[in-house]
């Protein structure tokens, strides 16, 4: 498969240009960035950090986030484990750029790449940066209700610096890039040699890196998001995802850096009753002995 996705890659990289009117910026423009600097200095991306805008933090309500004043709900427990793992295996291995994608649509890989990153902002000492690089359906800006413009497909066009599209949401310890305006060729960015420098650079900078990608057996955005990063988490819907699907994503990933499955939608009542029956039991300053209504 790597060598279908090489061939792939220098196919688009050799092909002339089309005859329709240019969409994209100036030959000039794009030049500018390819001969920019491979990397920011951990410096001059602090610069970046401390000039962020400040957005508030204003989620969807049916967005269903992780509650930070709720922690003992069972969604949240769930990630804080997932959040667990990873930091174990981070202690173990150089991780620090992570996709959340899926087979197909509708299965839970941005509100899965959401949560685990407002999760992994819990934490104090962590520097988190959630990316939404699904330039053909972007999410995260709609989640937090905040300007989808501009985002990582104007900085990589060369429309905007890097500090106009890193934003942190007020009150919590997490910063967001926008997928940014719309684009033709969503593939041909990422083939750019900006692409992975910018996601070079993250890496050196934040702990984590947390990339909400397009689903794996619609376009091919995904698998070559996941050949630049750490690793990878495919997300799966209990009913909906067949088994057949995520073999077909698994073995489309052109990297062997699949770190786990997720599973999402599964049924409160069959999940989470017997988390709950230990946490309402064994809540703290009750008394499990006192009957009802004392």
């Amino acid at each position: 498969m790597s060598r279908v996705h090489d061939a792939l890659r220098k196919t688009m990289q050799d092909a002339p240009e089309p005859s329709r009117p240019p969409v994209e910026p100036a030959p000039s423009a794009w030049s500018a960035l390819l001969d920019s600097p491979d990397t920011l200095t951990p410096e001059a991306l602090d610069d970046v950090l401390r000039d962020a805008a400040v957005i508030p933090y204003n989620p969807l309500p049916e967005a269903l986030l992780v509650n930070p004043l709720k922690p003992r709900d069972a969604p949240g427990e769930e990630f804080r484990s997932l959040r667990t793992r990873l930091n174990h295996l981070q202690s173990l291995q150089d991780l620090h750029t992570l996709v959340v994608s899926s087979a197909s649509p509708a299965e839970g890989k941005s509100f899965t790449a959401t949560n685990l990153a407002l999760t992994q902002a819990h934490l104090a000492d962590k520097r988190v940066l959630l990316a939404d690089f699904d330039f053909r359906r972007p999410t995260v800006d709609k989640i937090f209700q905040m300007p989808s413009t501009p985002g990582i497909t104007d900085y990589l066009r060369g429309q905007v610096p890097l500090n106009r599209i890193v934003r942190k949401l007020d009150l919590t310890n997490l910063y967001v890039m926008t997928a940014g305006g719309g684009v033709s060729n969503p593939l041909e960015l990422l083939n750019l040699r900006g692409c992975k420098s910018l996601l070079a650079t993250l890496k050196q900078n934040f702990d984590w890196v947390i990339i909400d990608s397009p689903p794996l057996l619609f376009a091919a955005d995904g698998n070559l998001l996941s050949t630049m990063c750490d690793g990878t988490i495919l997300v799966v819907r209990i009913g909906s995802t067949t088994s057949d699907t995520v073999t077909r994503a698994l073995q489309s990933l052109c990297e062997n850096n699949v770190l786990g499955i997720v599973v999402n939608g599964a049924r409160r009542g069959e999940l989470y009753s017997k988390y709950s029956y230990y946490h309402d039991y064994y809540a703290p300053g009750e008394n499990p002995t006192a009957e009802p209504g004392q």
